[in-house]
């Protein structure tokens, strides 16, 4: 929008600068982030008043988690509010992968807000049934994975090994849609202390900031050895929006958190790592870089289904976060070294880029 603004006003020195995708990125973080730290405590004081009990606790959780009784919770509204204003602020508005992932984002959030208030309004955990929020989960995914593949090809580029893809044709758009969905929830189930989530999100973030660039430079992605996506380059500032919202989130999520950021944010926040990730052609990548959600999602799948076929359990609770606060770590501890674990798969996934 500042782009089409100094073109219309001839600003010619302004013009010049908002061209450079960097410059916007880092803009549109630092926008995000001031919206995000202004907003924030007349977002809290009305989910408070609004919400009386906040989020309820799990009865058969952590003991350390009933003193977090009365936290509000579906603080992901904070989240959307600057991501969404700080992008249409300085993204470039004809870019269709932009509004791909910010159409996921929105849609979402709006699904995980249906699932917090209908945990709060009715005090309970159980929420929209699974199989409802997955069905509007995939109808999200779908229309965004129609948009974005529309603009790409359906090869599966692998990590590692240069110029080497799986032509998956059309089922590839199931595929995208498998990605999104599977994002989402997984940094869904991540959403389980405070602070846990938020700051891998930014990690991931930031390192798919670095790769949308590089993979919409033909000259980098021809040096690199990775697939070149015209345009995929404005899903850097989708990232630094993120980041700047996600780090003034986590100003009033930090231990002991003010609020949660709920199903509404967690969702939103996955499922467009989910389409960043596919509109960069980085599918697999993201498996890496968001290693952490994955081990958050698996260690559900598998405690469930160990449970179902033999009545036992293998952890002492899940997702994992909770097994090692079952071991007597404390909650402080378990979030930083997640958080290390994070940066040190971000640091994989970006290694990935030059070992083709």
């Amino acid at each position: 929008m500042l782009y089409l603004l100094a073109e219309w006003l001839g600003f010619e020195g302004a013009l010049n600068l908002v061209r450079y995708q960097t410059f916007r990125a880092g803009a549109t973080l630092m926008t995000a982030l001031v919206i995000g730290l202004l907003i924030g405590p007349r977002f809290i004081n009305l989910l408070r008043v609004r919400q009386g009990k906040g989020q309820p606790i799990r009865e058969d959780g952590p003991q350390s988690h009933f003193a977090k009784r009365g936290t509000p919770t579906m603080g992901g509204l904070m989240i959307l509010t600057a991501l969404t204003l700080s992008l249409l602020l300085w993204m470039d508005l004809s870019s269709p992968f932009v509004w791909a992932c910010l159409a996921v984002t929105i849609g979402f959030g709006f699904i995980g807000f249906l699932d917090d208030y209908d945990k709060v309004s009715k005090n309970s955990h159980a929420g929209v049934p699974g199989r409802v929020r997955l069905a509007l989960e995939f109808v999200v995914a779908g229309i965004a994975a129609w948009l974005i593949v529309s603009q790409i090809n359906t090869n599966l580029y692998l990590p590692f090994l240069s110029g080497v893809s799986i032509p998956l044709g059309p089922f590839y758009y199931v595929f995208a849609a498998f990605v999104i969905v599977g994002a989402g929830n997984a940094v869904n189930l991540t959403d389980g202390l405070d602070g846990l989530a938020i700051m891998p999100v930014i990690i991931a973030a930031g390192t798919f900031a670095i790769i949308a660039y590089l993979v919409g430079r033909a000259d980098f992605s021809e040096y690199l050895g990775i697939p070149h996506v015209r345009g995929a380059g404005e899903l850097a500032i989708f990232c630094g929006a993120i980041m700047g919202a996600g780090l003034a989130f986590l100003w009033f999520n930090a231990p002991p958190a003010a609020v949660f950021m709920g199903d509404t944010g967690s969702l939103a926040l996955g499922g467009a790592l989910g389409a960043i990730a596919v509109a960069s052609h980085h599918e697999v990548v993201l498996a890496i870089v968001g290693g952490l959600f994955v081990l958050e999602a698996v260690s559900v799948i598998v405690q469930v289904f160990w449970f179902k076929r033999t009545g036992r359990r293998v952890f002492r609770m899940a997702p994992i976060h909770h097994h090692f606060e079952q071991l007597g770590w404390s909650e402080s501890k378990v979030v930083i070294r997640f958080w290390i674990i994070a940066m040190v798969l971000a640091l994989i996934g970006l290694a990935t880029l030059k070992l083709r």
